[in-house]
């Protein structure tokens, strides 16, 4: 049951709403779009459906055709349950995360329901989600848990969240002319949006470092769908294949798994249980707080975003500068200066708690080349040397990798 019609307010508009909610607090608005709530629609890409008996009969089709059949795809309503089961490899922070946070660049005045803060729990474990589109403007995912359900809910130039667990409310209205530019911006920067960015961001690569094939068919949600494998040419990456079960009548990858090169289960596997291409009901969009909910609005002080400002603005955390890119493809790896020229904080400078060091000590592999020395901090996919000097280089590349293009760099 929906979060809005559980708390017993049905279906009414987000209008007028403000009578029933006991506290309200401000926060500052977060740069994100209206269509945050399409960042669902990403998930959809990323998802393991359930296994099926046997593979269909299709007829033959080439990887060429197969890209085009997901660029020219254009389906804009569904709906479903989808399953997303994410293993990286990042060790778990607990309650150290906040002491890597300057003082006062917290999440003071933020929302537990905020989906800036929400949609980072998708990057690890298995998560249930039910997922309703109906054109771009309008969009709606459940994060289903035992006890609780995370809704995020885009209606027309509205954007709510709700975070059953505890009772909170996180609100968004578009700006004017916004909505002209939501096809630009549907997501924050690098987020795809939909399953088909999924795809398209995977085939970027196909530059000459890829190899892209049809490697046969399979069911998915009880779809036929044909299956593009795409693996890295190139040595030294950490991504092994990344493979889209694509549906063979309307185009629309159901189904994306990622394995890394290092072998076992797969990083991200992620597509539908369940799906429908039906026009979903009206009401799947529409939100009014329950009574006694809090209700944080997107425009108050004090929020993420507004102290991620101010860390540029002040040369902070977020004033990473000078980056360049080396090498291309699926070995190309970041390089940047940090700011300041300071590399990792360390005990002794007394720039980090005890704890947070020992969890930076657990994480990172020390390691020492032509470049001078750093630490390595490692995940199945992702990897980032920081040298001691000040630079950082990060990649889906290994180890050795990183150390040689530091060496290289000089």
């Amino acid at each position: 049951m929906a979060p809005n019609d559980s708390a017993g307010t049905g279906n009414t508009a987000p209008h007028g709403t403000t009578g029933t909610v006991a506290g309200r607090r401000k926060a500052v608005r977060y740069i994100v779009p209206v269509a945050v709530a399409g960042v669902a629609a990403a998930t959809i890409g990323l998802v393991p459906a359930l296994a099926s008996s046997g593979d269909p009969d299709l007829p033959e089709i080439s990887a060429q055709e197969l890209i085009e059949k997901i660029a020219a795809s254009d389906t804009q309503q569904l709906s479903g349950t989808v399953k997303i089961s994410t293993d990286l490899g990042i060790p778990s922070v607990g309650g150290l995360a906040g002491s890597f946070i300057p003082d006062g660049a917290g999440d003071k005045g933020a929302s537990s329901a905020d989906p800036q803060e929400k949609l980072t729990e998708l990057a690890s474990g298995t998560h249930t989600l039910r997922v309703a589109a109906d054109g771009p403007d309008r969009q709606r995912v459940s994060v289903l848990d035992n006890a609780s359900e995370y809704s995020l809910i885009h209606n027309g130039d509205q954007v709510w969240a709700y975070d059953s667990k505890s009772n909170a409310v996180y609100h968004a209205k578009e700006k004017a002319g916004g909505a002209a530019k939501r096809g630009e911006h549907p997501a924050p920067d690098g987020v795809p949006t939909t399953p088909k960015a999924f795809a398209e961001q995977a085939l970027k690569a196909a530059d000459g470092t890829t190899s892209v094939k049809v490697g046969g068919t399979a069911q998915v949600a009880g779809r036929d769908a044909y299956r593009l494998v795409i693996k890295p040419e190139q040595s030294g990456s950490t991504i092994g294949s990344i493979t889209v079960a694509v549906d063979a009548k309307t185009g629309v990858p159901l189904k994306f798994t990622l394995q890394p090169s290092s072998g076992g289960k797969a990083a991200v596997d992620a597509g539908f249980t369940s799906v429908d291409f039906g026009k979903p009901d009206a009401s799947s969009f529409s939100f009014t707080p329950p009574k006694g909910a809090e209700v944080t609005e997107a425009d108050g002080a004090g929020s993420r975003a507004e102290a991620r400002k101010a860390e540029k603005a002040e040369g902070g955390l977020g004033a990473l500068k000078g980056m360049n890119v080396i090498g291309k493809g699926w070995n190309a790896i970041a390089e940047i200066k940090t700011p300041g020229g300071t590399g990792i904080p360390s005990k002794a400078s007394g720039d980090v708690p005890a704890e947070a060091q020992g969890f930076l000590d657990s994480f990172g592999d020390k390691v020492t080349g032509k470049f001078g020395s750093g630490t390595v901090f490692k995940t199945r996919l992702v990897n980032a040397l920081m040298t001691d000097d000040g630079r950082v280089y990060v990649g889906a590349v290994t180890k050795d990798a990183l150390v040689k293009a530091a060496d290289n760099a000089g």
